[in-house]
């Protein structure tokens, strides 16, 4: 745990999600090149990463709807590690498939690193010595309030051949004692197989989380307000959603229709019921945030608004038209996390979108830094997006993994008069549009700047991380192995020495 109250300092950084980073596994991890990104940022005089969440994805790959708010992404396991620690074997490895350097091909991968992570689970059971097993057992015990349910969930949703609870046996739906107790029992060795997955992901973490504080990087994480439905969350902890007797959402998650959409936008996420998390004291909040800032330095806090106020849809509904604003926990929930975490608490409010004064009060009450994005800056002299209009208390990005990297969004969505308005705005013809916008945003008075990798090394709409409303083909962006060695580092190091 970090000292309670967070310090935000003059400082900037990149935004890349690790399973962007290079690697023989087709996909990036936390071996070499997570640590080689390390010392980049710290070659080039970054001292921020900032990455997406890092829990275990499910149907559509995002890491925004996991199978879990507390666990980490097994993928991102580096296997290369697993055989320096003596849990496979170099042999394990020679039956690589020949995989995609600029893509991430989930359902190969998934295959792949799941079947070398089970073998690594094997070599462990029939090696490992009485303080390899005193480590796990004590890393399982220390982790036992969520680590449990969520080894049964992946035991019980393995064996049920990956059906959301909600389908399984009505017994297990409604996590009936002796039901439960059986399940262990019945799948004694498939749960330590996920457990030791959990184990191994937290260790490699933690590694790379050390080796980036010795290098005066502070690593930002990112928790989505809501949770996906078929998570051992929801099935754990029925008691704080919004869930009918048969264990089914009878309310979800969206936010209503605007100049974007005619319908707004169904998300499916169950609500939270706030009044029994408020009776429990906000406990599984804060075991959230607890963890995660284990991990993490700083966290963002992914649809903000939705503490003040968040848009309700009965579960029947083919489109978000229907719903209605209903009013979040509000004040009563930051005081609560300040108690635990500190008077300055070390949140990013994302806030983006149609943002209303309620919001902006909750906000600014806790002095919570806001989002900034210079690509939504170009409307007109008084977009508050604009850096002459930016407050300190603020964080600053050229883009984000929802936006097209800044080269893209130059071809594909702007106008002649935006162009112009930033040629106007600059002084000078804009040739390079990533540069004009990180350059805007290192001279921005706010306390933060953020990059995306993808702006930092030019490139275009071929390398965009996610398509909203997409639910295939995102998150699959993998950053090419010359980017280490690539001159942007230093223009990059520059920009930030200057201002």
């Amino acid at each position: 745990m970090p000292e309670l109250g967070f310090e935000f300092h003059r400082s900037s950084g990149v935004l890349l999600h690790p399973t962007s980073l290079p690697g023989p596994d087709g996909i990036g991890d936390l071996g070499q090149s997570a640590f080689l990104f390390v010392d980049w940022l710290h070659q080039h005089g970054q001292s921020l990463w900032q990455i997406l969440p890092l829990g275990p994805t499910s149907y559509g790959d995002s890491p925004y709807q996991t199978l879990s708010a507390f666990a980490g992404n097994p993928l991102l396991i580096s296997l290369e590690r697993l055989v320096d620690d003596g849990w496979l074997l170099a042999d394990h490895l020679k039956e690589r498939p020949d995989f995609d350097d600029e893509r991430v091909s989930f359902g190969p991968v998934i295959q792949w690193k799941f079947s070398c992570l089970q073998k690594a689970w094997t070599v462990f059971l029939g090696r490992a010595n009485k303080s390899n097993w005193n480590q796990f057992n004590s890393y399982r015990q220390e982790n036992a309030f969520w680590l449990e349910d969520f080894s049964l969930f992946m035991a019980l949703k393995e064996e049920a051949g990956g059906q959301p609870w909600c389908d399984w046996s009505p017994s297990l739906v409604s996590r009936d004692p002796e039901a439960l107790e059986e399940a262990r029992q019945r799948l004694d060795n498939s749960i330590g197989s996920f457990a030791f997955m959990q184990w191994l992901f937290f260790q490699q973490w933690q590694k790379l989380k050390v080796y980036a504080s010795e290098k005066g990087i502070r690593m930002v994480g990112d928790v989505p307000i809501f949770v996906a439905y078929d998570s051992s969350d929801v099935w754990a902890n029925p008691q704080h959603f919004q869930l009918g007797s048969d264990g089914r959402p009878t309310h979800v998650a969206g936010v209503p229709p605007d100049y974007f959409s005619k319908t707004g936008q169904l998300w499916g996420n169950p609500l939270y019921d706030w009044k029994s998390l408020k009776a429990d004291g906000y406990s599984w909040w804060i075991d959230r945030l607890r963890t995660g800032l284990e991990m993490v330095d700083l966290i963002r806090i992914d649809h903000f608004r939705g503490f003040a106020g968040y848009w309700e849809v009965p579960a029947t509904e083919k489109t978000a038209v229907n719903g209605i604003w209903k009013q979040g926990p509000g004040a009563d929930f930051f005081k609560a996390m300040q108690k635990v975490f500190g008077e300055k608490l070390p949140l990013i409010a994302e806030d983006l979108g149609v943002i209303t004064t309620d919001v902006v009060k909750l906000r600014d009450d806790f002095s919570l830094p806001g989002m900034i994005i210079l690509q939504f800056a170009w409307s007109g002299p008084d977009n508050l997006f604009l850096p002459h209009e930016h407050v300190s208390n603020c964080v600053v990005y050229s883009g984000t993994h929802d936006n097209d990297p800044t080269l893209g969004w130059w071809k594909h969505r702007t106008d002649a008069a935006a162009r112009k308005f930033v040629q106007e705005y600059t002084g000078c013809p804009v040739e390079e549009p990533n540069w004009t916008l990180i350059r805007l945003g290192m001279m921005s008075c706010a306390h933060t700047f953020i990059a995306t990798m993808q702006d930092v090394l030019g490139l275009g709409r071929e390398a965009r991380m996610n398509l909203p409303g997409e639910g295939t083909g995102n998150w699959n962006w993998r950053m090419p192995a010359s980017a280490f060695t690539d001159p942007s580092g230093e223009r990059l190091a520059q920009l930030t020495w200057l201002y």
